[in-house]
């Protein structure tokens, strides 16, 4: 938090190198946590793009009182829902930009780890989209409850039945899945 602090000093300052190291900070990350909440590679990086826009138009008279990370992910998560509000049915793809299987596993492990990638993704596009945002915002945001409810404007509790209902989902999903 020290470092962002500094940073966001530089940038007020004028600093473009301290802009570019925020940006190369944080943007796998948020560029993951888009692609996570949308259905579209290119929506996220837009979503993400924007993001860092109007945190430089706004660098002069921004005030860091939490984690910069912590910002920039509601930041990301508003500009998803704002995406998905303008553009209905939705669908979410886990992390078609970064769950790339590991290569130090043999081909048949990557093949077998692929397809239950594959497969959870089609499940967790299947939950109803306040379920699905709860678990990303909570597994890949890594962000608090309390922080969930205030983004999608529900109690602490809400926010938490539905990360809940949204796991057990996935679970009932996925379990049948392998039945079959």
């Amino acid at each position: 938090m020290i470092e962002d602090k500094l940073l966001i000093w530089q940038c007020k300052q004028g600093c473009r190198a301290a802009f570019e190291r925020v940006y190369e900070k944080y943007e796998g990350d948020l560029r993951t946590l888009a692609a996570n909440l949308l259905d579209d590679k290119t929506a996220a990086e837009d979503i993400v793009h924007d993001v860092f826009i109007s945190l430089l138009r706004v660098v002069d008279k921004f005030q860091l009182r939490s984690s910069l990370a912590g910002y920039l992910k509601t930041s990301v998560a508003n500009k998803a829902r704002d995406y998905r509000r303008k553009k209905r049915p939705q669908a979410v793809a886990v992390n078609d930009v970064e769950l790339a299987v590991s290569d130090d596993k043999g081909p048949v492990e990557r093949i077998v780890q692929s397809e239950l990638l594959r497969k959870l993704d089609a499940a967790l596009s299947r939950l109803p989209y306040e379920q699905r945002e709860a678990i990303v915002l909570y597994l890949h945001g890594q962000m608090k409850f309390k922080t969930i409810a205030k983004l999608q404007n529900v109690s602490i509790k809400t926010a938490h039945t539905r990360y809940r209902a949204g796991l057990d989902g996935l679970k009932s999903m996925l379990n049948s899945e392998l039945r079959e």
